[in-house]
């Protein structure tokens, strides 16, 4: 069957980013139209590129903050119902979940920054708080990143026999603590300091170096070792 080569001003308004897509690529649609492809056709009253752009500014056009809203936020949209707002959500977790699955970098860790940036794209865009470790070698460069415990809004606890346990499965020689703090503080709390002292005490019997404990939010990152606290 011949293809039509129709000028995109000529397509039906919802069929536009879906043409654009196959003729173009993905990479040269707008994040309204990519939106408007999941939500594939409008109501009576507005087109898929209108529902898009209304849920974009639910999400303050923001890519991480719409990946915080939850289908019942999406259905607050008149003319998103819940298969919508469903697709919607499935495909912002699929993105989270393939920046999360990408390759660690294997290069040196020179500094808290280097390692922040990887902290910040995984975890700072969680409500709830998880605890993970960066298990590193000889070399200081990372073999694993593993989250050990995962909790509420307010606070997560993390095993020190596990973070261990795990760091002599990995051989490594040294790790990085982390976790996140969803209110957006980066001041770490008094539990923060008594655990990252008391894993460092115990790790040290096994002769691995506990390098730093990184807090990351949305605002940015706190580090102990260059605040001196560890």
């Amino acid at each position: 069957m011949q293809e039509h080569k129709y000028p995109i001003n000529q397509w039906a308004k919802d069929d536009r980013p879906r043409e654009k897509l196959r003729y173009t690529g993905a990479e040269n649609l707008s994040h309204s139209e990519l939106l408007a492809i999941l939500i594939q056709n409008g109501t009576r009253q507005k087109s898929a590129i209108d529902l898009a752009k209304e849920v974009l500014k639910l999400g303050k056009d923001n890519l991480v903050e719409l990946g915080k809203l939850s289908v019942k936020d999406l259905m607050s949209i008149k003319g998103i119902g819940e298969a919508k707002a469903i697709t919607i959500a499935a495909a912002l977790e699929l993105g989270r979940r393939q920046q999360a699955a990408a390759p660690l970098p294997r290069e040196l860790v020179r500094s808290s920054q280097d390692i922040a940036s990887i902290l910040q794209a995984r975890f700072s865009h969680l409500r709830h708080e998880v605890f993970a470790v960066l298990y590193l070698n000889r070399a200081n460069k990372i073999k694993q990143l593993e989250v050990v415990s995962e909790g509420g809004i307010t606070g997560t606890v993390a095993d020190p026999r596990i973070i261990l346990r795990k760091a002599l499965e990995q051989d490594a020689v040294s790790l990085v603590l982390c976790h996140n703090h969803p209110s957006g503080s980066l001041r770490p709390s008094r539990a923060d300091e008594q655990l990252t002292l008391k894993i460092k005490e115990a790790a040290s019997f096994l002769d691995i170096t506990v390098l730093d404990h990184i807090i990351v939010s949305e605002e940015g990152y706190f580090s102990f070792a260059d605040e001196g606290l560890i």
